[in-house]
């Protein structure tokens, strides 16, 4: 168990003394404000905090850090306030304190809903200060150290938590050393008996590979000595989740795992890196296309080192990692490594490392604002979080970095927002190719752009990174709110006009009142509603209506309105054609609003809404407007007589009537003739009429009707 004293011995090694005093400080206001609590295990709780505050001076972090690992559960655990720890410590300490505490005064449906919130608030306490990220990971790490004292349910529900959320987001922020245990405990925890059998499994295999690992070191140590190289050689462990997720993944057996062996290479220089390359390329054959170069392109996390693949004695295979001190001290602390060099000097991988975790940072919190609620940021982050990656360029030779299954819209939003707002088409190493097209690394993506182009809702089938779904989500739902107000206001005023006045024309006092009453903030809100079809027009015309005309009306019943509501075509996505009877313009039509959905146009002998046709509640009459360039599909049914070549006269003679057709498809009957289903555009009845006559002219065409 720490104590405060071996703790303060070992910050002496790094932090001054005025420093170590203040993270005392913390811990015996931390003891004070606990005292009396203990955890599950029955141990006092202060223990715990110490925990934290232990695993953060192994990676050397800042004294402010220290003291809010102490103080991190106060706020939350204890009687203490936030104003009461600022007094006490300053606002930065407290800052990071309030990050990591979690939301326990809120109230969640779900845990994963309550899950998701807390994600979400560090997240921007995160872009604050990206220190709160590492106290709450030293503090789930501490949890998953001591998780044996919980119940079996909760001990699982944790462990998936930290394989969900933490153990990824440690791997984002480059801090191995930290993933790897996290990952390992979790698993322990989640999986416990297939966690024991392949921990057997790995201790027997190390038994049998210890003879093999020790002549394939001595065999590169001593030709990096006869090379005249310094570097440090070592055998690499697999870890128990790592073994277990390939095997799982992959489909391996435990024999096809293990039998790959595991090499670091630690040096003095980036230059000797790439000498000590050439070395064991002469030593063992490389596999071909088995080398990958991270420190040229380091990854999304910092990373880097370079990886090869090679044939070893006893035709087994060898993985080789070489990187330099600076390299290897980056990859296993990641973030948390940039501390450390602020005291010591200068880093470029810490910095490059720090200033790429403050840019996937900055990036959720832009993702944040644009998802409309804690559940899908997290759905979000997650596809970012669980992804390899490929490496493409821009035509100027910039480098992004992209997950495994990116497209060029994916690219095209890595570049800016506003460049995937308006992409229409791609060039991929200098040929157009489509905006679905999956781009592999070294590839040159350049995207074309038009300021009249619009997000489409497509995208999202094939879209992978988080911020293009965010982003087109986004869009989307601005989009249908704009709508939504603009056909709100449409229908609103259609009933209004029965009482003389407008929405423009209602009295402020009384649509504050009603607002109050619906529990909404403007009137834009309410005509949302009223576009998406969640409150009736006609009532609230009634509510908004001028007070002179409530007497005369009050006794009238439902609103109705006299004159017919215009569609255009192109109210866009809160308006619906039904596909059961496919109106087209010169059908006469009638509107049904679906709650959620808006206007739901049928054709007015359509038999699914005859029994709601004079319910002014749900049902709006409806008249094409005079201006119509829309094209809509009409489904058709012809008869025929099965010829040679029939399905492109078909196609021919409706395409030559300028009509689209988006399918065509044939079914044989037991009669002489078969049945042809087609799939038309037509911009009203007067076209509609045309092309059936020209089809019906063709001698196969023996019977035709619209469905």
């Amino acid at each position: 168990m720490p104590t405060i004293d071996a703790l303060s011995d070992r910050l002496s090694g790094y932090l001054d003394l005025q420093q170590i005093k203040a993270v005392r400080r913390a811990y015996f206001y931390a003891e004070q404000a606990h005292d009396g609590q203990r955890r599950k295990s029955g141990e006092p709780y202060v223990t715990h905090p110490l925990s934290v505050a232990s695993i953060l001076a192994g990676m050397h972090m800042d004294h402010q850090s220290l003291m809010a690992a102490m103080l991190h559960d106060v706020i939350e655990d204890t009687e203490v306030n936030r104003d009461g720890l600022a007094g006490q410590f300053g606002d930065q300490v407290t800052d990071i304190v309030d990050g990591v505490s979690k939301l326990t005064h809120l109230e969640f449906e779900t845990r994963a809903e309550a899950q998701a919130e807390n994600f979400q608030k560090m997240v921007m306490a995160m872009a604050v200060d990206i220190r709160v990220i590492l106290v709450k990971l030293a503090d789930r790490l501490h949890n998953m150290r001591t998780l044996g004292a919980m119940p079996p349910e909760k001990q699982r529900r944790i462990a998936r938590e930290t394989l969900d959320i933490y153990a990824p987001v440690a791997a984002r922020l480059g801090m191995r050393d930290m993933q790897l245990e996290l990952e390992d405990l979790a698993f322990q925890s989640y999986h416990p008996m297939r966690s024991k059998y392949i921990r057997r499994a790995v201790v027997q295999a190390r038994g049998q590979r210890k003879d093999i690992i020790t002549s394939i070191e001595e065999s590169i140590r001593s030709r990096l000595t006869q090379e005249g190289f310094s570097g440090g050689v070592s055998g690499r462990e697999k870890h128990l989740y790592s073994i277990y997720s390939k095997m799982k993944s992959k489909g391996k057996s435990f024999e096809e795992i293990m039998d790959v062996f595991a090499f670091r290479i630690v040096t003095d220089s980036v230059d000797d890196c790439y000498r000590v390359l050439g070395v064991v390329h002469s030593l063992y054959k490389p596999v071909a296309g088995r080398f990958k170069d991270y420190i040229a392109i380091p990854k999304a996390n910092g990373y880097q080192s370079l990886h090869t693949d090679l044939f070893g004695a006893r035709n087994i295979t060898i993985e080789v990692q070489i990187r330099t001190k600076e390299m290897d001290a980056v990859a296993s602390q990641g973030i948390a490594e940039h501390s450390h060099y602020k005291i010591y000097g200068d880093s470029s991988s810490a910095v490059d490392g720090y200033n790429r975790a403050r840019k996937w940072v900055q990036s959720l919190l832009e993702m944040q604002k644009r998802a409309g609620d804690s559940m899908e940021f997290i759905e979000t982050v997650k596809t970012d979080l669980f992804s390899d990656e490929v490496y493409v360029f821009s035509p100027k030779g910039r480098i992004y970095e992209l997950p495994q299954g990116a497209t060029a819209v994916d690219f095209a939003y890595a570049v800016h927002t506003d460049v995937g707002n308006s992409c229409i088409s791609c060039r991929i190493n200098r040929r157009l190719a489509p905006l679905s097209q999956t781009l592999e690394s070294g590839q040159t993506v350049e995207i074309i752009t038009t300021a009249s182009a619009r997000p489409n809702i497509a995208w999202m089938n094939f879209v992978v990174t988080g911020k293009a779904r965010s982003a087109i989500r986004h869009f989307v739902k601005q989009q249908q709110r704009d709508e939504s107000v603009e056909l709100g206001r449409r229908l609103l005023n259609q009933f209004m006009s029965n009482f003389g006045t407008s929405v423009d024309e209602v009295d402020p006092g009384r649509l504050q009142t009603l607002l109050e009453e619906v529990q909404l903030n403007s009137l834009d809100d309410l005509l949302v509603d009223i576009g998406l079809g969640n409150r009736m027009a006609y009532v609230v015309a009634r509510r908004l209506r001028p007070s002179s005309d409530e007497e005369t009306s009050k006794d009238l019943g439902p609103v109705t309105s006299d004159k017919p509501f215009a569609i255009k075509g192109t109210e866009g996505m809160v308006l619906h054609y039904a596909r059961c009877c496919g109106p087209i313009p010169g059908d006469k039509i009638t509107g049904h609003i679906s709650s959620g959905r808006g206007l739901v146009i049928h054709r007015s002998d359509c038999r699914n809404i005859a029994f709601m046709k004079d319910d002014a509640e749900k049902c709006v009459y409806l008249e094409w407007s005079a201006s119509i360039d829309e094209e809509f599909t009409v489904n058709l049914d012809l008869q025929v007589e099965p010829a040679r070549g029939l399905i492109a006269s078909l196609a021919t003679t409706a395409a030559g009537a300028g009509s689209n057709v988006f399918k065509i498809d044939i079914s044989e009957t037991d009669s002489p003739l078969s049945t042809v289903h087609m799939d038309i555009t037509v911009t009203s009845r007067i076209h509609l009429a045309r092309v059936m006559r020209k089809l019906k002219s063709l001698p196969a065409v023996y019977k035709l009707t619209r469905v």
